[in-house]
């Protein structure tokens, strides 16, 4: 019996869940080693099973990581500020990964001409705020090794 011929109400084995997500079993060991949101059910002899729940949540991971470029610290702390259902796929039953409020002033704000590409309401840091992160940094590197 495949993946595709089970229920899918059923608990996959972490070979059939590596299957459907397209990933190395190896790399769900190493998301449950960093994520603790992901908790497969353990048999005897440390056999993990995975519910649909997990199958979820290890899918708004793999979108993420793969897709939306976060890095795994990036990802945690996308998971502990907007919260486990913001990566579940609406197509699921979950929610939206946007946020639950916004505040109207979010909205009315244009971006500044300094942080051109920050998008107001964003969880995440705008390329531009990386950028001045790296001149800053490129600056305090030249004052040290040429100190005129």
């Amino acid at each position: 019996m495949s993946v595709t011929d089970k229920s899918p109400e059923a608990f996959r084995t972490i070979s059939e869940a590596a299957d459907e997500l397209e990933v190395p079993a190896h790399v769900l060991r190493f998301w449950e080693s960093k994520f603790p949101q992901i908790s497969p059910l353990k048999r005897a002899g440390g056999r993990r099973f995975y519910r649909p729940g997990d199958l979820a949540l290890l899918r708004g991971i793999k979108r993420l990581l793969y897709e939306d470029g976060f890095t795994i610290k990036g990802a945690r702390k996308f998971i502990a500020d907007q919260g486990v259902a913001a990566l579940l796929d609406p197509a699921e039953g979950g929610m939206t990964r946007e946020p639950a409020a916004i505040d109207a002033a979010d909205l009315e704000t244009p971006a500044s001409p300094a942080h051109p590409l920050r998008v107001p309401g964003s969880p995440h840091r705008g390329i531009a705020d990386v950028l001045e992160d790296l001149e800053d940094a490129r600056a305090k590197l030249r004052s040290v090794l040429d100190p005129r």
